[in-house]
């Protein structure tokens, strides 16, 4: 991990270390356009030749309705997606907002009220072990907000089937049907529709550059598909300071580290915090994962800054706008106010970042790449729209209509202005 002092960069050099690695978009594109357009033209063969391809897997069925299937799951690993699903479904319920209801003017009221997506679709990443917190994540605030169809997809596992973890999520979750592949042909499915695949109106769910330049390459063509948020590799900032354990920070490091070689993570470390000890554990905790040669990929691109301050600490935290934010001090929560651009924050030394990976209730399906400046992570308004209701007394549009009727002349618009007078003046003529 390199280390700057933070007192010592400028301006120039601070914007250098936000920026992230950059991502040949372009190059990305090219190879999945034919993807999409095979899918598109081909439906369900196109599907299973790609899964085939890239997974070397050919499942007897693309699609399987988890109704039908029995996931076969030990009684520990299912108390534990028990309780994940009942925290996270607990939070995403306490979410739902009452329908607002204004008067503007006496006589005119203006209401809010929320409305499910009908279709969407969950991009579950399998690759080297199934995710079922994924599943979890996304499938629990879908079937909260009473979406009607809910489509998964996944990659086949070792034996073409889908994970049983996955399986078991999928079924409590009420998802019509599982789509047994994964990459870009799983979202192109997922957009655009084939035999097997009811075609979905919003797609959620993480996955690698060519999953995420699918969804951004399907949201902006004729597909009519919404999509979740902008993703990249996984991030994860950590603000430490003296009275913080080096073996905790080094863990927490490494829970993100591992996600991938592309991760970055990335300490804060305040004065008086053990960088010494923190090198040494972190050496010796990483020589010990089975993910080892991935983390010390990611740490060759991670970055530990020194600072004088919390202050300054959540400074260059709001500038850099992680993924996820962990404060190990002991008043943490006194930093709130200041945090401003964060995916989801870890307040305090016993809030390692793996608890909202799986089971604290926050949703871990969140903005990457310095998009957390302007997007939230995913919750149950994520599955949601909402839409504005209005109506007048004829008081109300007595009151409400000159108004109207001059901003519409303002802007030249004519039948704007006579659909207003010849409500408020029915003996008139407005024919002319």
């Amino acid at each position: 991990m390199k280390q700057y002092s933070l007192s010592e960069l400028d301006e120039a050099a601070v914007q250098r270390l936000c920026k992230r690695p950059a991502i040949d978009l372009k190059d990305i594109f090219r190879q999945v356009e034919p993807i999409l357009d095979a899918v598109r033209n081909e439906g369900d063969d196109a599907v299973r030749r790609y899964t085939l391809q890239f997974d070397n897997k050919l499942p007897e069925s693309s699609c399987i309705d988890p109704k039908e299937s029995e996931p076969d799951l030990e009684p520990e690993i299912e108390k534990a997606l028990d309780k994940a699903i009942s925290n996270v479904e607990k939070f995403h319920r306490s979410q739902a907002t009452p329908a607002l209801q204004v008067e503007t003017t006496p006589g005119v009221v203006c209401r809010k009220e929320t409305r499910p997506i009908e279709k969407v679709g969950l991009y579950i990443p399998g690759g080297s072990a199934p995710l079922p917190s994924t599943a979890i994540m996304l499938g629990v605030p879908a079937s909260a907000a009473g979406c009607e169809t809910i489509v998964m997809a996944t990659p086949p596992d070792s034996r073409g089937q889908v994970p049983d973890s996955v399986l078991y999520v999928a079924r409590r979750i009420g998802a019509e049907k599982v789509l047994l592949a994964g990459g870009a042909q799983a979202i192109a499915a997922l957009a655009l529709g084939t035999e097997s695949v009811p075609k979905v109106d919003k797609i959620f769910g993480p996955g690698n550059q060519y999953v995420t330049a699918a969804k951004m390459m399907l949201q902006n063509s004729d597909a009519m598909v919404a999509i979740d948020l902008p993703a990249g590799p996984s991030e994860l900032l950590v603000i430490a300071a003296e009275e913080s354990r080096p073996e905790w920070v080094a863990a927490d490091l490494l829970s993100q580290a591992e996600h991938g070689p592309d991760s970055q993570v990335v300490l804060v470390a305040i004065e008086g915090f053990d960088l010494d000890r923190f090198r040494i554990t972190l050496k010796n905790q990483l020589e010990g994962l089975p993910r080892a040669d991935i983390a010390r990929n990611a740490l060759e691109n991670s970055l530990i800054l020194t600072a004088r301050s919390p202050e300054e600490a959540v400074d260059f935290s709001n500038r850099y706008a992680p993924e996820h934010l962990s404060i190990q001090l002991d008043d943490a929560d006194s930093l709130s106010e200041s945090i401003r651009h964060t995916g989801s924050v870890f307040l305090g030394h016993h809030t390692p970042e793996s608890l909202g990976d799986y089971a604290s209730g926050t949703n871990h399906t969140l903005p990457t790449y310095g998009y957390a400046r302007m997007y939230s992570g995913v919750g149950l308004s994520s599955f949601q729209k909402c839409i504005t209701f209005q109506s007048a007394t004829k008081e109300g549009l007595l009151a409400l209509g000159p108004a109207v009727e001059t901003l519409a002349g303002l802007e030249g618009l004519e039948a704007h202005r006579r659909a207003v007078s010849i409500r408020r003046n029915p003996e008139g003529s407005h024919e002319n």
